[in-house]
């Protein structure tokens, strides 16, 4: 019998999101017996709806538990920036784990995004889904990590261009050293892209509990899990998506925790820049920026792997907020100053920018989906379709990439 973590799913963000009241949660029941099903997902944020909505399509039979509302966690804290390119630059993952590893998994991210899209737009889930650009900036004086880092993607066979410090001010108004500029990322609203996910698993007969997973036993044929008010759920599979309270059956040396900080204008959408064009950093602890379908502009970073206890966090928010404040400006001097929010919250990364999916090893039937940093969406739809097809039977050369218990090379 294998014990659950104890962190509530409440602290993994604070403050107030724009997201936070744009779309009623699907409604929940109380388990009040012990069932059996085909899967059980633990966890109703945007990975496990993403899970839902593909196991149900796959004719299983799912049941969902989380003990909060479904995607009050994380997934309200997101900012839902729908990049393909990974935290780590292609060329430093190339040098990790080789360059034929590394375009895989970059090639995966960009196909997730692609197949997300297409997933929302034939499911008919309005969430303010857009086709975007990103736009990643110079960090630092110069642009010659920019020059490099494209070639290696030129190499790939992926797409982008390479643009000087005079063609991006110019263009965007944006006075860096230089920038890539690619094609294929979007943006959307992810509570409204969650809820919708899951109200179609749950139209196709899916159904979703208020419930505590606390233990794991997978000696027998099937996985029992116990529930906080000692009842059971019987599964052939269990998927875990949890955010980044990690069951104890999931262990990752490559794995860490890490807050982000975020804020949100007012609506104005005569002052946004070019296209709202996804903008983030060629840096480790980078700036990011976005806009809304209602014209705010949204601004995050100053990641933190140490200011990680809730309380602590929350308390950081004021003063996050105006250091964010000061970068938009400087930014993107354009934009008004005010203010209308300000939160926070704590994802799950990894030291070399990968994902955990796959099989968790040890745990019979048991899968898991963590690690997601600045791709959280994207690396959802990608942790349900490798697990959907996981169970389904089929396996993908991905999954020993995103091994759960991968050593991460020379990631540092």
């Amino acid at each position: 019998m294998l014990d659950s973590d104890d962190s509530e799913q409440a602290d993994l963000r604070g403050g107030r999101s724009p997201w936070f009241a744009t779309s009623s949660h699907p409604s929940r029941r109380d388990l009040v017996e012990s069932l059996s099903c085909d899967a059980l997902i633990v966890g109703a944020g945007i990975t496990g709806s993403l899970v839902a909505e593909r196991l149900t399509r796959q004719g299983l039979d799912v049941i969902i538990v989380d003990r909060e509302l479904p995607g009050l966690g994380s997934t309200a804290a997101s900012t839902s920036m729908l990049l393909w390119e990974i935290d780590r630059p292609l060329r430093e993952l190339s040098e990790i784990y080789g360059f034929d590893r590394a375009s895989r998994a970059y090639r995966a991210s960009r196909d997730a995004v692609a197949g997300l899209q297409s997933l929302v737009w034939r499911l008919g889930i309005a969430c303010d889904l857009r086709d975007k650009d990103s736009l990643y900036l110079a960090a630092g004086e110069g642009s010659a990590e920019l020059v490099e880092e494209h070639r290696w993607r030129a190499r790939a066979g992926l797409p982008g261009d390479f643009i000087d410090h005079a063609m991006l001010l110019e263009r965007f108004g944006i006075a860096r050293a230089g920038a890539i500029i690619s094609p294929g990322a979007a943006d959307a609203d992810p509570m409204k892209l969650s809820h919708g996910l899951l109200r179609t698993a749950l139209s196709r007969g899916a159904r979703l509990f208020e419930a505590d997973a606390v233990s794991f036993d997978t000696a027998g044929r099937s996985v029992s899990v116990g529930l906080a008010n000692d009842r059971e759920i019987e599964a052939r599979s269990v998927v875990l998506a949890t955010g980044y309270v990690m069951p104890d059956i999931v262990r990752s040396t490559v794995h860490e925790v890490s807050s982000s900080w975020a804020i949100a204008t007012v609506p104005q959408p005569q002052n946004i820049w070019n296209d709202g064009t996804l903008i983030w950093e060629d840096a480790k602890d980078y700036l990011y920026a976005r806009t809304t379908a209602a014209g705010r502009i949204i601004i995050g970073g100053e990641d933190s792997t140490e200011i990680i206890e809730p309380e602590a966090r929350d308390r950081a928010i004021p003063e996050k907020s105006r250091v964010l404040a000061r970068r938009l400006a400087a930014l993107w001097p354009a934009a008004k100053p005010d203010i209308e929010f300000r939160w926070a919250g704590t994802f799950d990364t990894t030291k070399d920018g990968l994902p955990l999916i796959g099989p968790v090893p040890g745990a019979k039937g048991v899968y898991a989906a963590y690690g997601y940093g600045g791709n959280g969406i994207t690396f959802s739809f990608l942790a349900a379709r490798l697990i959907g097809d996981l169970i389904a039977g089929k396996t993908s050369p991905l999954l020993s990439d995103f091994a759960i218990d991968r050593d991460g090379g020379k990631a540092g």
